[in-house]
């Protein structure tokens, strides 16, 4: 195993303790020493390991001291969110608060981005849109589904949607969200709890919507709306789900080790 992966693998172990809460803000991280000694490593690779963490946002040095951990929840930005949430998962109460939070946000910035785009002044090229969606439409329909790679896409297609909207903001908040849950296997596998096929099939009924040059009526608005809701809904708790299964089977492995 390389110095490069044991520094990967000890700051992982460091960064789920404070996201466990087993080291709090406010308090000093085990000094380099220590942390030599816990993971048989040597000095330098413990400093290494350390500034890995600080590159994280999850703790800062303090001269003299070492490093403090930090307040990352209230304190953090996007990217500490991000690693936040990828050490929550065997903690299924925070993952599945921290996934609510992701998708209620990814949701607003989706459901403008799509709603808005007939009235944005530019817009993709029909046969580019449809050559995308073709792409997506090819993926669902094979045998095994290749979940990271759709939702990839997906949120490729909605950077353009907001790109040529001008959204710039909710493009920059969009790219985090989507790092942060194509990271996750758990996150991605949610957002197929039905169908993947399904995903396919809104896209081309709004192509047909923007294709019409009218925008969607009062009634499409209601039912989209409702439909979006009832999306994110089975999203969140195929998440719980799947988090809840990989917590009990962690536990079943640890009580047969």
């Amino acid at each position: 195993m390389g110095s490069h992966t044991v520094v990967a693998d000890v700051a992982d172990e460091l960064a789920r303790r404070v996201a466990a809460g087993e080291y709090q803000p406010g308090e000093l991280m085990p000094s380099v020493r220590q942390v030599a000694e816990e993971f048989e490593m040597n000095r330098a690779t413990a400093q290494l390991t350390l500034g890995r963490l600080e590159s994280y946002g999850f703790v800062e040095a303090r001269r003299g001291k070492g490093f403090t951990i930090r307040e990352v929840r209230e304190a953090g930005g996007m990217d500490v969110y991000r690693h936040l949430f990828r050490y929550s998962i065997p903690m299924p109460e925070v993952a599945v608060e921290m996934f609510r939070d992701v998708v209620e946000v990814e949701r607003g910035i989706v459901m403008g981005a799509l709603l808005s785009y007939t009235e944005s002044p530019h817009g993709i090229e029909p046969a580019e849109l449809k050559a995308t969606i073709d792409k997506l439409e090819t993926l669902a329909r094979q045998e095994v589904p290749d979940y990271h790679r759709m939702l990839a896409v997906e949120v490729a297609l909605v950077r353009e949607l907001l790109t040529v909207q001008g959204s710039s903001m909710q493009r920059a908040i969009l790219n985090s969200i989507g790092e942060m849950v194509l990271e996750v296997p758990h996150a991605v596998a949610a957002y197929f709890a039905g169908a993947a096929d399904l995903h396919v099939l809104i896209w081309r009924a709004l192509v047909a919507v923007w294709e019409s040059g009218s925008g969607p009526s009062e009634a499409q608005l209601a039912l989209f709306d409702d439909l979006f809701g009832m999306y994110h809904e089975k999203v969140i708790a195929r998440f719980e789900e799947l988090v809840d299964f990989a917590g009990s089977a962690e536990e079943g492995h640890a009580a047969t080790a």
